[in-house]
């Protein structure tokens, strides 16, 4: 499988239907449940699915979206990160999340940068958003190492929960 992108530590792959075992367990962990939210991902075909209508529909629409994160050396997914095209926001956003065994290694970061890099250098994409759950400190602190800053707290459509925005904005001329 051809990598988006690699850096010293971390590859970054396309989604495939054989990732939906893992797709089902990271849906599930209790940092996806808390920070992200329930996806009603409950089997192996939810998953795929979700992987379905959710990231592999993203590639052929967009161009990109969230992918999976393997370790250097391993086909074995350890997170998910891209950029992902939402209704509600007028720029592309970057989301990331990881398996709790994963966090805390600096690997968030190393990707999201990677990530954030190709976005602007190959995508010539100028402005990317991000949005947290207003208690995620983890992420919060991924993106403001990696360059976002704060803009405002939001609502996405249909949805009550208030989020913080993030924005990383770059000058491509």
């Amino acid at each position: 499988m051809n990598n988006i992108l690699e850096t010293d530590r971390l590859h970054l792959r396309p989604f495939t239907l054989d990732d939906a075992g893992f797709i089902l367990k990271l849906l599930n962990t209790p940092g996806w449940l808390e920070f992200i939210g329930d996806r009603n991902v409950r089997s192996i075909a939810d998953a795929e699915k979700y992987l379905t209508d959710g990231p592999m529909k993203s590639y052929q629409i967009n161009g990109f979206g969230l992918s999976a994160v393997t370790l250097a050396g391993t086909d074995v997914p350890i997170g998910s990160c891209g950029l992902i095209k939402r209704e509600g926001l007028p720029d592309v956003d970057l989301g990331f999340a990881f398996l709790p065994e994963f966090t805390g290694k600096g690997y968030a970061s190393e990707i999201a940068a990677a990530v954030l890099a190709y976005a602007t250098n190959e995508l010539k994409i100028n402005r990317v958003l991000a949005i947290t759950s207003l208690n995620n400190t983890g992420s919060i602190n991924v993106l403001k190492k990696i360059g976002f800053e704060f803009e405002s707290i939001i609502k996405m459509p249909d949805d009550d929960e208030e989020l913080n925005l993030f924005s990383y904005t770059v000058d491509l001329s």
